[in-house]
């Protein structure tokens, strides 16, 4: 166990790969992409101290996210194999700095061919994957739940939402806007999770936003750590590279802010984690103690059902291909069965 070490949430650009004409082109941005962030880790280490131990990349950090792929498009072009040499470039830039690396990817699974999710996964510096969190509220992509029954069957609940017991606490992982859903972080947080990984590309803003808020309630909440890497833009699509950019941060379990980056590429958002005295504070009786206060039979019980059912993407043992609009179709029918169950008001 390490007391106490530093963590970086990495601001770098994304550069997109959306405009490759063919799946060999993609590929060799991404390494290109992977490559360009080794070094910046490698410089940043040098900066920073031989106790920077934790790096967290921004969300679909050496892709961007899919325009006009299909599905089975995207699968092709834009995402890493589980086993794929994306996580060996990867391994070896954790191992030769010495630290524990958080990417976020498109990923494909031989579990369920031609579709993806979006996958955190986190490797020790070492260079093995010790997590793998596939995030599970996405609008237009595919999810764990769109396929729950199988995913339950191949990787249990503990793969659903994974804590890896490491020298550097306990860590989980959080998928941009997921960090809106206390749900996603509580699940978490009582698996034992001390460190929420957040990998993001979020609006950026000199105002505070709703993520921002999100970031200091779950860390409070949790009594918990979030180390939050933004992109710094993304480049080579036609959203205005400054729309994503900024405001990576870390977070103590008292809600405030220990490190945050302004604008553009930057390694200003690194802090240190006091794990030895994160594990007094939770183990301290009181008001401000809030695991050991929640009633969680009672809140599951008042949670009741959703109206968003699982499954969405099994047909008995088979798995139907969502077109884009589809997705768009079922929340507009959940939005509906909210209506009709007097969840959502119209009186």
């Amino acid at each position: 166990m390490i007391d106490a070490y530093r963590a970086l949430a990495l601001q770098t650009t994304c550069r997109a790969i959306n405009a490759c004409a063919t799946p060999e082109a993609a590929a060799v941005a991404v390494a290109d992409n992977i490559e360009r962030v080794g070094r910046q880790i490698r410089a940043s280490k040098a900066f920073i101290g031989a106790d920077l131990k934790l790096v967290v990349l921004p969300e679909y950090f050496a892709t961007s996210y899919p325009l006009g792929d299909t599905i089975p498009g995207w699968a092709a072009k834009g995402c890493f194999a589980m086993d794929g040499s994306e996580y060996e470039q990867l391994g070896r830039i954790a191992q030769d700095n010495g630290v524990y690396l958080c990417s976020n990817a498109y990923e494909r699974d031989p579990n369920f061919p031609e579709l993806y999710f979006q996958s955190s996964v986190i490797l020790d510096d070492s260079g093995n994957q010790i997590l793998r969190y596939r995030r599970l509220i996405s609008l237009y992509a595919p999810s764990p739940h769109d396929v729950w029954d199988k995913y339950l069957d191949v990787y249990g609940i503990d793969g659903v939402f994974p804590v890896a017991r490491t020298p550097l606490g306990r860590l989980s992982c959080i998928a941009s806007e997921e960090i809106l859903y206390p749900e996603i972080a509580r699940a978490m947080g009582l698996r034992g999770a001390e460190v929420f990984l957040h990998s993001t590309s979020e609006v950026g803003s000199p105002e505070l936003t709703p993520k921002d808020i999100a970031k200091r309630a779950r860390a409070l909440e949790n009594m918990a750590y979030v180390v939050s890497a933004n992109t710094a833009g993304i480049s080579g699509v036609d959203i205005p590279l400054g729309s994503a950019d900024g405001m990576s941060k870390i977070v103590d379990d008292q809600g405030r802010v220990l490190s945050a980056a302004g604008t553009g590429e930057s390694m200003a958002a690194y802090a240190d984690l006091d794990i030895a005295g994160l594990r007094r504070r939770r183990l301290r009786p009181g008001m401000g103690n809030f695991l050991s206060r929640l009633p969680q039979a009672a809140i599951n019980a008042g949670l009741g059902s959703t109206a968003l059912k699982p499954n969405a993407l099994l047909q008995g043992d088979s798995l139907k291909i969502p077109q884009r609009a589809d997705f768009a179709a079922r929340q507009k029918a959940t939005l509906d069965a909210l209506l009709s169950a007097g969840v959502l008001g119209n009186d």
